[in-house]
Formats: C-alpha cells, sequence, structure tokens
C-alpha cells in the first residue's frame, strides 16, 4: 500500500520500489514520491558511505532535457549560470532565481552535447522548473522536454564508490572528471555516468532507462558486498549532505533568499553576455551585502536545535536568526545545524544560542561544511 497524501494523491513509486520492498526498507513519502528512508538503519548507512560506499534510489529527481541550437542562450536568459560556458561533457551547480533574486530552486545542468542540456531539479520542483525553462525560451531555437518518467537514477557514494563501479564499467573512472559525465555500459547496461553527488564523498550518479534499474541495482549491490556497500535511504542522506554543509530546497534554500544569503553568490554569473532573469535583483544584494547569511553552528550539549528553531543572542535572549537543518553529527558526534543569522553575527567563533524547545543550548558559529573528506590517494581499482 502507497497511501494517500493529504491532496487525495497517491505518491508515485521509483522503478526499484520492488528492490526496496524486498530489502524491508522503511518507506516515507517525500516530494510526491514514496522513497525508502533506511534500511539496516541511519547510524549504519551514514557510517556506511563514509567509510566505504552507500547504494541511493535518486529516481525521484526530476530530469528536463533542453535541446536545439538556441539551447545555451536559452539556459544563459534562465539561470544564473553561464551556460555557454560549459563544456561538452561537463556539469555545473546552479539556481533559478525569481525577477526578484530569490532562489526557486537548485540544479545541475549537464551539457551533453553542443545543442543539448539536462537539467535536474529537484523532485517537488520538476514541473515548475520545466515551465520556466519553457517559458523563459519562448521565442528561442529550443525545445524543453520533462524527461522525468524517462529515468531513474542510481546513486553509488563513499570511499570504495569507484573500486566497486569500475569493474562494472565500460569507461576508465578515474579519467572521469569531478562534475563531468559520460555515456557508459554498467554491468552491459547503458548509462549516463556522473561524477556528482550530495553527500560529501567520492561518488558517481548513473541515469538509465528505468527498466535497466533494478538489474543495474542488484549488480551494484552485489559487486559491493565484500567492500561494506549498504543500501541507504533519505534519512542518511539529510545527515551526510548535512554534514557537507550542501543546502537542501525548502531549508536553506528557498525564494526568501537570494544565493548571496546562502553562501552561493561564486554561482552567480555576471560577466556572461546578456541579461538574465533576477539579475538587477541579484546584482543589488551583491553590492550591498545581505542582511543575513548561511552559517555553521555547533552544539556544545546533546540536543540538536532543529529546522525552525530560533537562533538567540546569548546577551540579550532576542531572535538574531533562525535554524534551517540540524541533526546530531553521526561522523563528528556532536549536534550540527545551519542557520540563516544577521550578518554581523556570522562570524566564526561566534557564541549564540539556539531555542531548543524552550531551552537555551549554547552553539558556535563555524565555517562551512562542518565536513570534509579526506585527502584522496590514487584510487586502487579491481582488476575487471
Amino acid at each position: 500500500m502507497t497511501g494517500i497524501d493529504a491532496r487525495g494523491v497517491a505518491p508515485q513509486i521509483t522503478a526499484l520500489h520492488g528492490e526496496h520492498d524486498a530489502l524491508q526498507a522503511t518507506f516515507t513519502d517525500f516530494a510526491g514520491w514514496r522513497m525508502p528512508l533506511r534500511y539496516s538503519g541511519d547510524l549504519a548507512e551514514h557510517h556506511a558511505v563514509r567509510s566505504a560506499a552507500g547504494l541511493f534510489d535518486l529516481s525521484h529527481m526530476g530530469e528536463i532535457m533542453v535541446t536545439g541550437a538556441g539551447a545555451a542562450a536559452a539556459l544563459d536568459r534562465a539561470l544564473v549560470v553561464d551556460a555557454s560556458a560549459i563544456g561538452v561533457g561537463r556539469a555545473r551547480y546552479t539556481v533559478i532565481c525569481a525577477p526578484d533574486g530569490g532562489i526557486l530552486d537548485d540544479l545541475i545542468v549537464y551539457r551533453l552535447a553542443e545543442r543539448e542540456y539536462l537539467v535536474v531539479a529537484n523532485a517537488a520542483n520538476a514541473p515548475m522548473v520545466a515551465a520556466e525553462l519553457a517559458e523563459r525560451a519562448t521565442g528561442a531555437r529550443v525545445a524543453v522536454f520533462d524527461a522525468t518518467t524517462e529515468f531513474a537514477l542510481v546513486a553509488i557514494q563513499g570511499p570504495v564508490a569507484a573500486a566497486i563501479l569500475a569493474p562494472l564499467c565500460s569507461i576508465d573512472l578515474p579519467a572521469l572528471r569531478y562534475y563531468a559525465s559520460a555515456s557508459a555500459t554498467v554491468a552491459g547496461r547503458p548509462v549516463l555516468l556522473a561524477r556528482t553527488g550530495y553527500t560529501g564523498e567520492e561518488g558517481f550518479e548513473l541515469f538509465c532507462v528505468p527498466d535497466d534499474a533494478p538489474f543495474l541495482w542488484r549488480s551494484l549491490l552485489e559487486a559491493g558486498a565484500g567492500d561494506g556497500l549498504l543500501p541507504a535511504g533519505l534519512a542518511c542522506r539529510d545527515t551526510l549532505r548535512l554534514e557537507a554543509g550542501m543546502p537542501l530546497h525548502g531549508h536553506e534554500l528557498h525564494s526568501g533568499v537570494t544565493p548571496f544569503h546562502a553562501g552561493l553568490g561564486r554561482v552567480v554569473s555576471f560577466d556572461k553576455p546578456g541579461d538574465f532573469v533576477g539579475r538587477a535583483a541579484l546584482a543589488a544584494v551583491a553590492g550591498s551585502g545581505p542582511e543575513q547569511v548561511l552559517v555553521g553552528l555547533v552544539g556544545d550539549s546533546r540536543r540538536a536545535p532543529r529546522h525552525g528553531y530560533p537562533v538567540l543572542d546569548p546577551d540579550t535572549g532576542s531572535a538574531i536568526g533562525t535554524i534551517t537543518s540540524g541533526a546530531p553529527s553521526p561522523t563528528l558526534g556532536r549536534p550540527i545545524a545551519m542557520a540563516y543569522v544577521v550578518s554581523d553575527r556570522a562570524v566564526p567563533g561566534t557564541r549564540l544560542v539556539a531555542d531548543v524547545r524552550g531551552k537555551h543550548e549554547p552553539v558556535t558559529v563555524v565555517e562551512l561544511p562542518f565536513y570534509r573528506r579526506p585527502t584522496p590517494t590514487p584510487a586502487t581499482v579491481k582488476a575487471g
């Protein structure tokens, strides 16, 4: 049974739903999809990704194709990224903004060919992003197509991900650069293989046709069984991305903040030719500086502040910010959080207070991310 949401609509299921069910996953409804929340347990899955590897079903993500002679120019106008400057086979993290500079969604844009782009959007926002891209491309020689149903997406993340994947893969993995993609076969099935991820670890994302997803899932689990690979759910994905300081739409990112509030000013390409949606508003914020900025917080106690909890001045008790995400960090062994706070209290080392259900818990501002993976050494790859 998949249940019915508040609108009376049954959530969608991915092509891997049967695999998750067979693994006795605990499910949750997320962004209109029935997704695995956990399998063996949040901590075991989190530590597997940090020490070995985890396997994720990301098929709820939205895939939007933008093609045609005017594709690059259309994306240049629609997004803050310089899409024309993305090389074929490369990818770029970016955002799509409203005219007032507010973030509508964060995206990854892959340039698959000279006139072909793949835009990956968050699940709940994919229809909106597709509609915005189509509207902003009006009059251009471009086609915008929401291709979400044509893809399944599997991710393998962790320090031994490359070693597990390499024997199954038709291309030289060390030659595939970070934020690059290539057509390949994995276990004999065609995929678009991307060196991207959302965990702070080395990893790869495999775009495939839905019918191939179960076979690829089982092949990867079998290949990684002796290396500590575990299937991993949304719960550990959230603590992994939080430790890595990666923003989540609906928490750190929303229409009420700009990239400069969120510490993402680097993704805004003011020097690209022509205008883009939100340019004037973003230039104004960049010039004056945002009144609130995103920071990391580390707690002294065992109680973790959560989304929506107030951040207070420790001397006056006045509210100076709001927690956007928070949880106990399995890797660091301390509570961590991200929060928007007034700019003059955002300096690392500043002592603040989080209101955790009426109790004032001391926290310290720190630089993001909380966790960086160790400096990589030359990968040891299994003989295939």
